[in-house]
Order: C-alpha cells, then structure tokens, then sequence
C-alpha cells in the first residue's frame, strides 16, 4: 500500500579532481557530494468521493509555468509501465521533461515488477536549493537566508551553476517514488543492498534519460554522498531496451537486483578516501554562465582517440596527481595538526593538476580551463588562506570549486564583491556577476526529509 505522504533529498556534487578521466574504469574520480540539494516530495493526489484518477502530476513551483501531467499504463508483453504526458491539462511551456519523464517510467516499471502493486494517482513536487541555479540579482547573503526562491522564470531560461542537477533530480525523484509505493520489506533505501539498488536504477534511468551511458559519477555522489569513483562497466546497461518493448521490465529488474552472474555492477565506491581536513572547507564561485558539457567531452575524447599515446601518458600523470590531491587530503584529515597547520603540499598539488588540465586544454583545443577562469582561480588564490582551486569535472564556463580556509571567507566575499573578468576571447562566453554561492561539502548521500519543511510550495 502506498504511503500517504514521503519526501527525500539528493545531494549535488563537485568532481573536484579527474575530470574526463572518470570517464575510463582505469581511472578514478574523487567527488564531493555539496549541500546543496533536490528535494522531491510524494503525496496521494486528492480526489472528490468516488472519483478514480490515473494521473500523475509533478510540479517544480519554482519555476514559472513548471508543471507536467501524466497519464501511464501497463504495457503488453512485460513492457513496464509507459507513461504519456497529457498536453492538453499541462501548463508547462517547457514541452517535454525528459529527466522527470525517464525517471517515473523506470520507477514506476520497477515497482510494478517488485511487487504488483497497483498504481495509484499521486502529486509529485520537486524543489531545488537556491544555489543549484544562477540567480545575478540577489546579493550572496540574501541567497544564503532563502533554501529556496522563486526564480521568476521558465525552467529553459535558468543558468544552472553546474552542481549536478539531473542526476541529483533524477535520484531524489526516483527515491521517492519507489518510497511512496513499496513499503520498507519490499525495498529499504537506507540499508546496504536497497542504496544499491536505488544507485542501479538510478544510474538507468540517468544514462536513458540522456541517450548516452555516462561515467556515473554524479548519480553515485547523489546516492552514497562523497567519495572516490571508479565508474562501471557501460556493457551493463547495453540490453536493458526501452520501456514498452517486450520483457522490459524483467530486464530492468534483472539489472537492479544485480542477478545476471554474467552482467554485474563493478563500480568501486570509496567513501573513505573522500576527506577534508577539518579547518578546510570546498566553495563554489558561480561565475553565471556554464557549459554545454557534452560537447567539451566529445571533443577531448576525439583527440584521446587520435592521440592515444599522447593522451594516455598525460592522462596517466593526471591520476597520479589526482591520487596524491586525494591522499594529502586525507591525511591531513586524519592528523593531529592544528586548524592553522600550512597547506603549502596541497596547493603544490593543486596547482600541477591544472597545470596538466591545461596542457590537455591546449592539445584537444577544448576551453576545459578558459583564460577568463584562469583569471578568476589566480586571482581567488592570491587571497591569504585560499589553498587552490579548479574549474571542476569538464570545465568550461560553470562554477569554480575552491580549498578555503574557514577563517578565510569574509576575505574571499570581498574580493567578489568587485571583481571584474578580463575580456572574453573570440567565441567564448562572457562571465556575468561572479558570487560565492552559500555551499560547502557534505558526506551525506540520500536522506529522508521532514515533508513540513515544504509547506509553502506544496499544493
């Protein structure tokens, strides 16, 4: 029986080092899971006595004209449960939200192959933190005051900051939905084996809703929070079909409950090796633009491709910074040393990883770190206390990721306040109001939330 009312949380993320490279299992990626989160709330949908509804509504309210409806049904042949929008009652301008979409079919084909429930009509909410999207006009307190705003524009018009929407949406929205339906002897999410089947059908519908298989990353810092990754084979996913073909559902089942002995997961997942001494904290500065980061990956793995011994031999340096940047933290975390201990190997360490990212940026001819946020990470650097900092995960033109010292973020903030980006290069973007957005590092993955705490957005 579903339960009445139920709302979960995902983290965002910041691959603060081995970017592009997280892409190959002979590489790994250290993330950061970000207190900056997605929310999505799960209720019955209302209905006068004797009304029997099929529809699903999701509203993200933050948005203007933000809501979509669905109508979904069981497919012959085992084909999972597909859902349709309905055009007609819908309001969103958007058209087509392929992410929300994705996930409920998946979610839904899930929970009807785990347990036969019958589906019933629900209200789907999601809200974002404020930091997940650029916002130029509110000054950096005022966004740190406000969890959550009304953007006051179409979802299509929002500059993301580039903190892992998608597969924080993705994650949370199908968390909450396989909570709503199946109760906890049917799937626990908190335990061990129900966190890894949320990562299965979670990466799943991610990769779908995407039409590519990606390395992974950001939907298992959405689930188990920061950590150390090795993505999973892509050969995994290569025979789960598409919802409504013939015994879709057995197949997606099969991949989620990892039981093809000859198919299984094999992503490693190292939380211990994800730390940060105390004293330091990660900041993102949003520089109000962001990237199209599929076309940067494109490009650097066509010349990977055409280079491969080049490449390998620089990709093969970069893991081994990308290694020691991982396990100076961690000792650093680990000692004894007081908050005040000098930083002088980690920003060493810092500064050679982009020194190599460049490299690689000049060779593929891909702005992974463009000279207007080379001016900005210099600049941030020569602040007392300011360890180092990157472009994170592709690069481009998102928010940049920052090692600071507690005690050195009053400084940082005024630095911000004024400062002004160089002139952009010929065909790059232009950099708008760069503002330090009110988040940090978290280790938490997927948590339950207090459905109260989305009082005034909830209809």
């Amino acid at each position: 029986m579903s339960r009445s009312e139920v709302a979960v949380s995902a983290p965002g993320k910041v691959l603060l080092a081995g970017g592009y490279l997280v892409l190959d299992r002979g590489y790994t990626g250290l993330v950061f899971g970000l207190d900056a989160r997605i929310h999505v709330h799960v209720q019955k949908l209302p209905t006068s006595p004797g009304v029997v509804l099929s529809e699903i509504i999701v509203r993200s309210p933050q948005f203007k004209d933000a809501e979509w409806r669905y109508g979904y049904r069981e497919t012959e042949e085992e084909g999972g449960i597909q859902v349709t929008q309905l055009k007609g009652h819908s309001t969103s301008a958007q058209s087509r939200n392929k992410f929300v979409e994705t996930a409920l079919a998946y979610a839904l084909t899930y929970v009807t192959a785990m347990s036969g429930v019958k589906i019933g009509s629900t209200s789907i909410t999601i809200v974002a933190d404020t930091d997940y999207y650029s916002h130029p006009d509110a000054d950096s307190e005022a966004s740190l005051a406000a969890r959550f705003i009304d953007f006051h524009v179409p979802i299509t018009e929002a500059h993301k900051t580039g903190l892992g929407s998608s597969a924080a949406l993705v994650t949370s929205f199908t968390a909450a939905v396989l909570t709503h339906y199946l109760d906890t002897e049917q799937l626990d999410l908190y335990s061990e084996s129900g966190r890894r089947q949320l990562h299965n059908l979670a990466q799943a519908a991610h990769c779908a809703a995407q039409g590519k298989v990606g390395s992974g990353f950001d939907v298992a810092a959405a689930v188990y929070g920061s950590c150390v990754y090795r993505r999973f084979s892509p050969s995994i996913l290569d025979d789960v079909g598409e919802v409504g073909s013939p015994q879709f559902s057995g197949r997606l089942k099969s991949v989620v409950n990892d039981s093809d002995p000859a198919n299984k997961w094999d992503m490693q997942i190292d939380k211990s090796s994800a730390r940060i001494p105390h004293g330091l904290r990660i900041l993102m500065c949003d520089v109000d633009c962001g990237s199209e980061t599929v076309g940067l990956v494109k490009k650097v793995l066509a010349w990977r491709k055409e280079n491969p011994g080049e490449a390998d031999l620089l990709w093969a340096t970069l893991q081994k910074g990308n290694e020691e940047l991982a396990n100076e933290l961690k000792r650093l975390a680990q000692g004894s040393t007081p908050p005040s201990q000098e930083y002088s190997d980690l920003s060493e360490t810092v500064l050679t990883i982009r020194s190599l990212i460049r490299e690689m940026s000049a060779k593929a001819q891909v702005p992974i770190e463009p000279k207007v946020q080379t001016d900005l990470l210099d600049a941030c650097c020569k602040v007392s206390g300011v360890v180092g900092g990157v472009v994170p995960g592709a690069g481009g033109f998102d928010a940049i990721a920052l090692l600071v010292k507690d005690d050195a973020v009053p400084n940082l903030q005024e630095l911000l306040k004024t400062y002004t980006a160089g002139t952009a290069t010929e065909g790059s973007p232009v950099i708008g109001k760069v503002r330090l957005l009110g988040v940090k590092q978290d280790f938490e993955g997927l948590k339950s939330e207090e459905a109260k705490l989305y009082a005034e957005w909830i209809r």
